[in-house]
C-alpha cells in the first residue's frame, strides 16, 4: 500500500492542479517537483497515523477518519506556512482540492483491496455460504446487516418488512421486499435461511412470520428479543434458534429506568440462588445497572462457577463475590453480608418443584423456610437497605408442601418488615411460572420430543400462567424499589395457558404431527397421566380479595394477613423440630397450623373441598378434631417436657 501511494499521490496532487486552472499550464509551471513533496510528505503522516499497520481485510472507517484528519492537519499547517513565508509558488486552493481528492483515494482503494481480499479468503477457506435474508428492516435488521457482512459463513441478500413504505427501499446496502413477495423471492434467490430481527414485535406477530416460513424450505432462526437484548448490542452471535418462548410470551413493557436503577446502581448487592433460573437472570439484569458490586451466593459450586464466568465474560469491569453456602447457615450469610457491605438483597434461592419436595418434606421446609429466616434476620442485623423475597402463586392457597414453604417465607418477610426499629425495607414478590426455568414443563417437553414422545400431561384441564424469565427478573427488581416495607407485590401475568396447547405448539414448531386416534400416523404422542401429589389444576395469585395497582403497569400490591413475629417463631420452632423428626404427619400438621390456608388436594380427582375451615380440620386421620397455632404450641410444650424427663 506504501508503493501504491507513492506512485498515486503525485498523480492526485497534478489532478488538484489541473482541477484548479482547468488547463495544464499550472503543471508545466511547477513541473514534478511539488507533486513528489507533497506526496513525500503524506507518506508519514499516513504511517502515524495508522493507516499502514492496520491489517485491510479488517480496515474500518475509524482509521480512514484518523488518516484523513491527520492529512487535513498537514494542508492546514502546509498553507499557514506558505501564508508566513509569503510563497506565492504553491497555489492554495490547489492544496485544497488535493485533500478532497488524497481521501477520496485512500477511502476507495483501501475498501477495494478489503472486499477483493475478503472474496479471495472466503472462497478459499469457505465452499459453502448460506445465503441469507433478514425479516425486519428496522434498527435490529440494519445492525445484523453490517455485523454479518465480517461472517465467512454468511450473505445477506435482502430484507423482507411488512411496512410497506419500504418496499423496494435499499437499507444497509440491500433491497427491502414486501413480506407479501415472501415465497416469490426466497425461491428467485435461492435463499437457505431467514433470520428474524424483529425484537420488539409480540408474539402474535412472531408467530405469524413463523406460519408463513413454515411451508418454505428454509432454516429460521431470531434475534433475542428486547428484554433479552440487556445491553442493546447485535452481532452474529445473537442469532438463536425460535424458541417456544418467542411464542408464548406478550407484548413486553421496557423497564422503568428509575425504579430499575434504585436499588441497584452505585449499590453493593447480593442474590441468593445465584445459580438458578431466576437467580442468574436477576444477577444479568443487576449487572446492566452499574453496581458497585455484585455477590453471588449459591450453594450449587457448578451453578455458581458458571453464572461467574458467564457474568465475568459480559462484565468484565464488574466487581463480582463468587460465595458458596447455604441460607440454612447463618455463619455463611452473615460473612457474605457482613464482608461485602451489602445494599440490598435478593432472595431467590428456594427448592421450587413441587413432587420432590412433597416427598422431602424436612429438607424442602428447612431451605425455603429457614432459609428465608436466616436471611431475613441477617439483613435486619446488619441495616441491609432493601431485601426482597421472591415468591411463588404455589403461596396461594397452596395444596403442596413447597407452596406452604413459601407461603411461609412470605409470612417470615412480614414479620421481619413489622419490626418497629428495622432499618430494613422488606418485601417479596409473586409470580407464577417462567418459561425455560428448570422447573418448566418447557424442557422437558423438549426432551420428550426429541426422544420421540409420548409427551406426558398430568391433566387435559391444567392451565398454568407463563411469564418469560428475563421480564419475570426485571419486575422483581423495580417492584422492589417501589417497596415502602410488608408489601406482598403481584406480577401481572397476562393470560394462562392450558399445559395440552403448549405441547400441541412445541410439536408443530418440530415440524411434527400430534399421533391422535384421526391421526394414528403421527409423530408424537401425549399422554395424559393424572395429576402430581399437590398438583393443582389451575394457580392463583391473592389469597385476599383486595389489591392495589402501583405505579407500574404490571404490577400490583395486595396486602395479605400476616403472624405477630413471636407466634410465628414459635410454631416455626416446633416446625423445626418436626422436621428432625421426619414425621410426616406431624410436618403437615405444624404446616397447617402455619397456614391455614394449605388443603392438600385429593389424589382421586385434585379438587380441593369448598367446605369452610374456621381453623385448620387435617383431611387425616379420619375423626381428626379441629386444632389451631395454640393446640400445636400445647403439644409441642408437653413433648418437650416428656424428652426432658426421659434425658
Amino acid at each position: 500500500m506504501v508503493t501504491a501511494d507513492i506512485m498515486v499521490l503525485p498523480l492526485c496532487f497534478s489532478l488538484a492542479l489541473l482541477l484548479r486552472k482547468g488547463d495544464a499550464d499550472l503543471l508545466n509551471q511547477y513541473g514534478a517537483l511539488p507533486p513528489l513533496a507533497i506526496a513525500l510528505f503524506t507518506i508519514p503522516v499516513f504511517y502515524l497515523s495508522g493507516l499502514y499497520r492496520t491489517v485491510l481485510r479488517y480496515i474500518d472507517l475509524k482509521v480512514l477518519w484518523v488518516s484523513g484528519i491527520s492529512l487535513a492537519a498537514l494542508i492546514g499547517l502546509t498553507y499557514l506556512v506558505s501564508l508566513l513565508i509569503q510563497d506565492e509558488s504553491l497555489p492554495r486552493t490547489g492544496l485544497l482540492i488535493y485533500w478532497f481528492i488524497a481521501f477520496a483515494y485512500v477511502v476507495i482503494s483501501r475498501f477495494l483491496a478489503r472486499a477483493l481480499l475478503r472474496t479471495s479468503h472466503y472462497r478459499k477457506n469457505h465452499s459453502k455460504v448460506a445465503r441469507l435474508a433478514i425479516f425486519g428492516a428496522g434498527e435490529a435488521g440494519f445492525q445484523l446487516a453490517l455485523a454479518m457482512r465480517a461472517s465467512p459463513d454468511h450473505q445477506v441478500l435482502c430484507f423482507f418488512d411488512h411496512d410497506i413504505t419500504l418496499n423496494n427501499k435499499i437499507v444497509a446496502g440491500l433491497p427491502v421486499y414486501d413480506a407479501k413477495r415472501l415465497t416469490e423471492q426466497l425461491g428467485r434467490l435461492n435463499i437457505d435461511e431467514v433470520v428474524l430481527a424483529i425484537p420488539s414485535a409480540s408474539p402474535e406477530r412472531r408467530r405469524e412470520v413463523v406460519e408463513s416460513l413454515r411451508t418454505q424450505e428454509v432454516e429460521v432462526r431470531t434475534l433475542p428479543t428486547l428484554l433479552e437484548l440487556v445491553d442493546g448490542k447485535i452481532t452474529t452471535q445473537s442469532i438463536r434458534e425460535i424458541r417456544i418462548e418467542d411464542l408464548l410470551g406478550r407484548e413486553p413493557v421496557p423497564p422503568n429506568k428509575s425504579l430499575f436503577a434504585k436499588c441497584t446502581r452505585s449499590k453493593v448487592v447480593m442474590v441468593t440462588g445465584a445459580g438458578g433460573s431466576i437467580g442468574s437472570e436477576l444477577c444479568r439484569q443487576i449487572a446492566t445497572q452499574d453496581p458497585r458490586k455484585l455477590v453471588l451466593f449459591e450453594h450449587s459450586e457448578y451453578a455458581l462457577y458458571t453464572i461467574e464466568q458467564e457474568l465475568r465474560q459480559l462484565f468484565p469491569g464488574l466487581d463480582i463475590s463468587a460465595r458458596i453456602g447455604s441460607v440454612c447457615d447463618p455463619e455463611a450469610v452473615t460473612a457474605a453480608v457482613r464482608q461485602n457491605r451489602v445494599d440490598t438483597i435478593y432472595h431467590a434461592a428456594a427448592y421450587k418443584h413441587v413432587p420432590l419436595v412433597e416427598s422431602n418434606m424436612p429438607e424442602g421446609i428447612r431451605n425455603n423456610v429457614l432459609g428465608s429466616l436466616t436471611v431475613a434476620d441477617i439483613a435486619h442485623m446488619y441495616g441491609v437497605e432493601t431485601c426482597v423475597l421472591v415468591s411463588t402463586d404455589k403461596a396461594v392457597r397452596p395444596t403442596n408442601v413447597m407452596g406452604a414453604s413459601k407461603r411461609m417465607a412470605e409470612l417470615v418477610f412480614q414479620a421481619a418488615a413489622a419490626r418497629p426499629r428495622t432499618r430494613t425495607t422488606f418485601s417479596m414478590v409473586r409470580f407464577g411460572n417462567v418459561l425455560g426455568s428448570s422447573g418448566s414443563v418447557v424442557p422437558l417437553f423438549r426432551r420428550q420430543i426429541e426422544s420421540g414422545g409420548p409427551i406426558t400431561i398430568t391433566h387435559a384441564d391444567v392451565v398454568r400462567y407463563f411469564m418469560l424469565i428475563p421480564e419475570a427478573a426485571q419486575l422483581v427488581i423495580q417492584a422492589g424499589a417501589m417497596a415502602k416495607g410488608g408489601e406482598v407485590f403481584v406480577l401481572d401475568m397476562g393470560d394462562p395457558v392450558r399445559i395440552v396447547d403448549l405441547a400441541r405448539t412445541m410439536i408443530d414448531m418440530s415440524g411434527l404431527q400430534e399421533k391422535t386416534r384421526d391421526n394414528p400416523g403421527g409423530d408424537i404422542e401425549i399422554k395424559v397421566v393424572g395429576l402430581r401429589p399437590g398438583e393443582k389444576l389451575y394457580e392463583e395469585l391473592l389469597i385476599g380479595e383486595g389489591v392495589i395497582p402501583s405505579s407500574h403497569e404490571r404490577i400490583m400490591c395486595a396486602k395479605e394477613h400476616s403472624t405477630e413475629e413471636a407466634t410465628l417463631h414459635d410454631l416455626l420452632a416446633a416446625l423445626f423440630a418436626a422436621c428432625d423428626t421426619r414425621d410426616p404427619l406431624k410436618i403437615q400438621s405444624l404446616v397447617q397450623a402455619i397456614v391455614p390456608e394449605y388443603a392438600p388436594y385429593s389424589s382421586l380427582d385434585g379438587k380441593r373441598s369448598k367446605a369452610p375451615r374456621p381453623r385448620v380440620l387435617l383431611p387425616f386421620p379420619f375423626g381428626a378434631r379441629v386444632r389451631g397455632p395454640e393446640d400445636v404450641l400445647a403439644d409441642f410444650a408437653e413433648l418437650n417436657a416428656k424428652q426432658a424427663k426421659a434425658g
